[in-house]
């Protein structure tokens, strides 16, 4: 690896307060000043479940004393179950990496991740965090056979370790429980006095918008539908609700007996960065 390369590619140490460790399309960090307000009262007594964690900038602005994060993406959840049970072995793993990096080595790494599967769970985490910080705007997305296909970003100098952000990323977790599951299985285990903050992947708000490949089978205007019956039957079983979505019809139209707030928030992912801006996104509420 050349001198330069070496550079490049970031290695940090400096403590910090627990964040995201995976950049994330959607992701909620630039708007947690907005959503912060909105948490019900007494939020801190409650135990916080994330059907679609996703980077959990939510939960790791609050690190609660109980959690329950799940997603489909059984990578991302293994990720966060390594960062939490065995950060050293993950750290190790990412440093090796970021020591070899060069868009050469991004496709190789890549190669790897989607033909082995028989790689060691923190190993797989190592390289899971490694493409997300190396590839194109951090955007996680898969093929149809389920193959991340992301290309490498033009970046001049990565952020591919940050050692203190994942130890206090690792403390964070230490009392969340992780599962891979489906947003409708909360029907199964979500309790009276939760709270629960729905992010799932947004309806588009034109034909050509449509983001929504981070997990193989998409999310259609009927799993928008299925999830809005889930809200339903968790507001009858009194737990406190709040979910994010696009401001669009199609989604006031399904939450429209329950509280709606608007916020902004930036957009990063477009391909002409002449449309990248402010826009309009709902928070719908069960409780005032």
């Amino acid at each position: 690896m050349t001198t330069s390369a070496a550079v490049a590619a970031r290695v940090e140490h400096e403590p910090r307060e627990a964040a995201p460790f995976v950049k994330w399309v959607g992701g909620k960090g630039r708007l947690l000043s907005q959503l912060r307000p909105l948490l019900p009262p007494g939020v801190e007594q409650m135990r916080h479940v994330e059907p679609f964690v996703g980077g959990g900038a939510l939960f790791f602005s609050r690190v609660p004393r109980r959690a329950l994060l799940t997603d489909i993406n059984p990578t991302l959840i293994s990720t966060y179950t390594a960062i939490r049970d065995d950060v050293k072995s993950v750290i190790g793993g990412l440093r090796r990496l970021a020591n070899q990096h060069s868009k050469e080595r991004y496709y190789e790494v890549r190669a790897r991740y989607n033909q082995e599967r028989r790689i060691g769970t923190s190993k797989r985490a190592a390289m899971f965090i490694y493409l997300n910080k190396t590839c194109f705007n951090g955007l996680h997305r898969v093929n149809r056979k389920g193959e991340f296909n992301v290309p490498a970003g033009s970046y001049k100098s990565p952020r591919i370790l940050n050692e203190a952000a994942l130890q206090s990323a690792s403390k964070a977790l230490q009392g969340a429980d992780l599962r891979c599951t489906s947003f409708d299985a909360l029907l199964e285990s979500a309790k009276p006095g939760d709270f629960i903050y729905f992010d799932p992947p947004y309806a588009p708000v034109s034909v050509t918008a449509n983001f929504t490949s981070y997990a193989q089978d998409g999310f259609s205007q009927d799993d928008q539908t299925r999830l809005r019956d889930v809200y339903r039957a968790l507001d009858r079983r009194g737990c406190k609700l709040m979910l994010s979505n696009s401001d669009v019809p199609f989604i006031r139209d399904l939450y429209g007996k329950f509280k709606v707030d608007t916020v902004a928030a930036p957009r990063a992912i477009n391909c002409d960065a002449t449309k990248r801006g402010k826009v309009r996104e709902v928070v719908v509420r069960n409780y005032v």
